[in-house]
């Protein structure tokens, strides 16, 4: 047991630091890039914001078609009962070197009709979501917010196990990020809940959301008022 610890312990030798180069640089996500699960069976759990890995390949690639690209290999749907899922797969490219890579393929899914209990529904956006979700997957392979699936590399910022982190963690990464980030005033949360009211679509949420989770991480724990309200408004908007 312990000769294990001792491997482990090494330092990596050269080789293995250039491949690790790119997962390096992508594995961590910071709070603000992680939102909270309103509804559904992973409520109470974290994703991460879809923007944030678009923009981690973008600063670590160059732009989408110069430095990163993705083609959309196949679309096509599957029924499951009386539900119906759609699917896509995409092959996902990285310009490293001044060389393309081989192709990275991811392969992601959503639902295009759903049973609830007021009868079926019909999601016009079950394409894009399948797409979205084949890219993390693709992105994944990167190394793209490798922490959050990762626990052994997880850090106290992203404590990993999970794709879909638990809402403790996410609340006990934040306290431990220096005396729980930046302190916020009576008139800091009076205006971060007049925004939230101010939200009318889930973008503009999600702006709010975004916004004061980065300026003051310790307002946006699980329990506080205004997690509470947020978690009241999303679920308003879903309505």
């Amino acid at each position: 047991m312990a000769k294990k610890k001792e491997e482990e312990q090494q330092p990596i030798d050269e080789q293995t630091a250039k491949n690790l180069s790119i997962y390096e640089r992508a594995r961590l996500v910071p709070e603000s890039a992680i939102k909270p699960i309103v509804n559904g069976r992973l409520k109470g759990k974290s994703d991460i914001n879809p923007v944030y890995r678009i923009k981690r390949m973008t600063e670590i690639f160059g732009p989408c078609g110069i430095g990163w690209r993705y083609e959309i290999v196949k679309q096509w749907l599957e029924p499951y009962g009386n539900e119906v899922k759609a699917f896509t797969h995409i092959n996902l490219y990285i310009k490293w070197d001044g060389e393309w890579s081989e192709a990275i393929p991811g392969i992601g899914g959503a639902a295009f009709v759903s049973m609830e209990s007021k009868g079926a529904y019909v999601s016009d956006e079950c394409y894009k979501m399948s797409l979205t979700d084949a890219m993390s997957v693709a992105m994944k392979a990167l190394g793209i917010a490798a922490d959050i699936y990762y626990a052994k590399d997880g850090n106290n910022l992203n404590p990993g196990d999970s794709k879909y982190r638990d809402e403790g963690q996410a609340s006990q990464a934040t306290q431990s990020r220096g005396t729980q980030g930046i302190a916020f005033t009576g008139a800091d949360l009076k205006q971060a809940l007049a925004d939230l009211a101010a939200a009318k679509t889930n973008d503009e949420y999600g702006a709010v959301w975004t916004k004061y989770s980065t300026q003051f991480p310790a307002m946006c724990q699980k329990g506080t008022e205004f997690y509470n309200a947020c978690i009241k408004k999303a679920n308003e908007l879903q309505s």
